[in-house]
């Protein structure tokens, strides 16, 4: 088969159940719509026995797909040891990557609820003894699913919550321990207003994207029957809610796919990365605070690209990486550190853009005076027209508990210096703060637009750029 050569961004359904009947006339066809959509890979995940042996057989006719074996909850009551058996040994099978689906169904009656919660617990138990992460199903059992999977030690190996439909306390749960939640054709509803602000609060680097196919197609084929070419159009709608391009959803799902299902990880970005229509810099990993909150601290992934620094780009690699930058909207210095620690680079390849004129950001934690002992503000002047600042805390005492900076209680008046100096000389500053409950966003607004007078921007959080 042909993945196609036409299409921008690629695509990982991390839910398909192709082994089924519906797609028994036209199965090959499918998987060819699939490829020339960009969905590069697929997951077929089996329901029971008899379908985790007829996946791992298609995926061994294509290296495009891998397998998640299991028993689905409504099929708990069939279980029998000797299948059980058969089922634990299939997951020696190379294209096996997950565990599932399994979890709990109080929706229908299919099978008896203390059976399910006993089928459950097995799989957790298995794959935890095969290190290998969980696809969950959950509906109508928020609190029983969530307790077990704790009682279980689920967060050893992780897992997907697949198709959620929980609320944003679950959801929350969910990510504590490491798993991640995909959404399906159900996003694009317009009934699902619930679904759509949890898409839009929760971070990029813990959503999937399913189509759980042949079910639940997306509204504009409502009806019809679901097939993973339909994916772009899921995508499409969580573009939409975060505020973000198709291409950046294609990149942030995959990569969070591949980092779960072992299916080989994106290299590192480099100097530069895109995100909507800008272009970021990213000079250096290091950074004089240490903010409890801070993604740096568990994951190097920002909206799908992996920042991790080898060494630190040079001038001259600075300085060619942004030679084509006319096509974006603006070029941020921002990255995985802190660019102001670097300021004479940032300086060069600033007047290099603004010679060719081009927009020009930085975002920065405002302690660069105290780095360098000066105020370094006035030199930025002509460089730079806008600059976004992180606040994060309302007053020096809580600035010093949750950033950490090893300047001590005088950080805080220091940054403050520097958003009144950089009004001074820039043409727009905005201080933020980060959406954590430690916090207090009301009073960073008002020491930000009343006290210094500058705007304010309130980021979700651990999400960059």
């Amino acid at each position: 088969m042909r993945k196609s050569t036409a299409v921008s961004s690629s695509f990982i359904d991390t839910h398909t159940h192709l082994t089924m009947e519906e797609f028994s006339c036209d199965r090959e066809q499918v998987l060819q719509r699939a490829l020339e959509a960009g969905v590069e890979e697929m997951i077929v995940v089996a329901s029971h026995l008899p379908e985790s042996e007829e996946a791992i057989r298609l995926a061994s006719r294509h290296s495009f797909l891998r397998v998640a074996i299991g028993i689905h909850p409504h099929e708990a009551k069939d279980f029998s040891p000797s299948a059980w058996d058969r089922l634990r040994s299939l997951s020696r099978e190379e294209a096996v990557v997950a565990i599932g689906e399994t979890g709990l169904d109080y929706h229908y009656h299919h099978s008896p609820r203390e059976l399910q919660k006993e089928v459950f617990r097995r799989h957790i138990r298995w794959a935890r003894e095969n290190h290998l992460p969980l696809i969950v199903h959950s509906r109508e059992a928020q609190s029983d699913t969530l307790a077990i999977l704790r009682e279980e030690k689920a967060e050893e190996v992780g897992g997907v919550f697949h198709c959620f439909s929980g609320d944003w306390e679950a959801a929350q749960a969910a990510a504590s321990m490491g798993f991640f939640l995909s959404v399906a054709g159900p996003v694009t509803y317009p009934n699902s207003r619930r679904l759509r602000q949890i898409v839009a609060s929760l971070p990029a680097h813990r959503l999937l994207l399913e189509t759980d196919c042949p079910y639940l197609a997306p509204q504009a084929l409502r009806g019809k029957r679901n097939e993973p070419a339909y994916l772009p159009l899921i995508a499409a709608a969580v573009a939409e809610i975060k505020g973000v391009t198709l291409a950046d959803v294609a990149r942030f799902t995959s990569a969070n796919a591949r980092i779960l299902l072992g299916l080989g990880l994106p290299p590192p970005a480099g100097a530069t990365y895109v995100i909507r229509n800008s272009l970021y810099l990213n000079l250096t990993n290091r950074c004089p605070n240490s903010c409890i909150f801070c993604p740096r601290l568990v994951f190097t992934y920002v909206m799908g690209h992996n920042l991790q620094l080898s060494r630190e780009p040079t001038l001259p690699e600075l300085l060619s990486a942004v030679k084509d930058a006319e096509s974006y909207q603006e070029v941020v210095f921002c990255g995985f550190g802190e660019p102001l620690l670097r300021l004479e680079e940032v300086k060069q390849v600033a007047r290099a853009l603004k010679g060719r004129g081009l927009k020009v950001r930085i975002n920065t934690n405002g302690l660069a005076n105290l780095v360098h002992q000066r105020n370094i503000v006035p030199e930025l002047a002509g460089l730079v027209d806008a600059i976004s600042v992180s606040l994060n805390a309302e007053n020096a005492e809580k600035y010093q508990e949750l950033c950490r900076p090893p300047w001590g209680k005088e950080s805080y008046g220091a940054l403050k210096l520097f958003i009144r100096e950089a009004k001074r000389y820039l043409p727009r500053v905005i201080a933020t703060a980060v959406d954590h409950p430690a916090i207090d966003a009301e009073r960073c607004r008002q020491v930000a637009q009343t006290e210094l007078g500058v705007e304010f921007r309130l980021r979700p959080l651990q999400i960059l750029g």
